[in-house]
């Protein structure tokens, strides 16, 4: 073979070793927050090269408390950013701002209600009853109107969450909010004694969470960049609930020294317990998955409690281009 034919070779099978997006385009993904477990999936697949795999070299910019990550997508700073819940993408839609979620990587909401053990407020139809519900603001806004009105919760009896779980260890007829993979590790260390865990999801607060956003933009014009993000960042998360996650651990706690190998622990376990990356629809269609019925269903809840006005047009909020392939089911172990 001469020198122009072992080229030409070599170019090709460069070529087939992507899919599609240029070989080393630079792409920047915004986290909602520091370094954690939560994160996990985008840290294995690039421990493991999954991004460069399919032509993207990919830097994780961590969020945190004084970062606001989402105007950073909207002024063209990031390529992706990790969102919360289908709330801010429905809020996108009627304020006209062209942003879409690409990938839901949180079949479940992590929000939860916490309540003291052998106090009367053990199972969930006993929550409203409780002395007071210890919500933050933007839950008292949110999945607190969805309570009253699904579950006659009382509005009255909410007092602020401040972060800080003293005034529920103390109040043993309170109710607090949390993360799955975070109050309750907080209240057991903090009060000796492990809380009752009540997942919104699991009593009908159907929101996706941990989403990726990307502007129509983005969508359009790099598609194939697109498709490479959401393919690697499920491979990611597969290995990283499955297989050996001691690399994209190391990479976290490098970028949030604050962080215990015992919290990462704990939030790998309750990822796992409550189904909260791997179950629904993501077990057929792959982690990631997303489904016009599923957001159809928590807007309708949540014009219902008046959290969202209603005549929203939903599907401008996401797209299902990318998502639904079965994308890494191989990699469950």
């Amino acid at each position: 073979m001469n020198g122009k034919l072992k080229l030409a070779a070599a170019c090709a099978a460069l070529a087939l070793g992507t899919t599609g997006a240029f070989a080393n385009e630079k792409v920047i993904f915004g986290t909602n927050w520091l370094a954690q477990a939560e994160h996990g999936g985008y840290y294995q697949a690039l421990a493991d090269g999954d991004y460069a795999a399919c032509g993207v070299d990919l830097t994780i910019q961590q969020g945190g408390p004084q970062v606001a990550g989402r105007p950073l997508l909207l002024a063209g700073k990031i390529d992706f950013y990790m969102g919360g819940n289908m709330q801010q993408a429905f809020d996108a839609v009627a304020q006209g701002i062209p942003l879409r979620v690409v990938a839901a990587h949180f079949q479940k909401e992590p929000q939860v209600m916490m309540s003291h053990p052998g106090e009367g407020l053990d199972k969930w139809e006993d929550l409203p009853k409780a002395d007071q519900y210890i919500i933050g603001d933007e839950g008292a806004q949110s999945f607190l109107l969805w309570m009253a009105t699904e579950y006659g919760f009382d509005v009255g009896k909410r007092v602020p969450y401040t972060f800080n779980p003293a005034p529920f260890i103390a109040n043993k007829k309170s109710i607090q909010q949390g993360y799955v993979t975070s109050e309750p590790f907080a209240v057991e260390k903090a009060g000796g004694f492990m809380p009752n865990v009540f997942l919104l999801a699991d009593y009908g607060y159907s929101t996706y969470s941990t989403t990726v956003e990307a502007m129509q933009d983005t969508i359009d014009k790099r598609p194939e960049v697109v498709q490479c993000f959401v393919d690697a960042s499920a491979k990611g998360w597969y290995k990283y609930l499955y297989g050996d996650n001691k690399a994209a651990n190391e990479m976290i706690k490098k970028d949030n020294p604050d962080i215990t190998d015992e919290q990462i622990a704990f939030t790998i376990a309750q990822l796992k317990k409550y189904g909260i990356v791997d179950s629904g629809d993501a077990e057929k269609l792959g982690i990631g998955a997303m489904t016009d019925a599923r957001m159809k269903d928590f807007y309708d809840k949540m014009v219902k409690s008046k959290v969202e006005p209603a005549g929203i047009d939903i599907s401008k909020a996401y797209t299902l281009q990318f998502v639904n392939k079965g994308v890494g089911l191989e990699l469950k172990k």
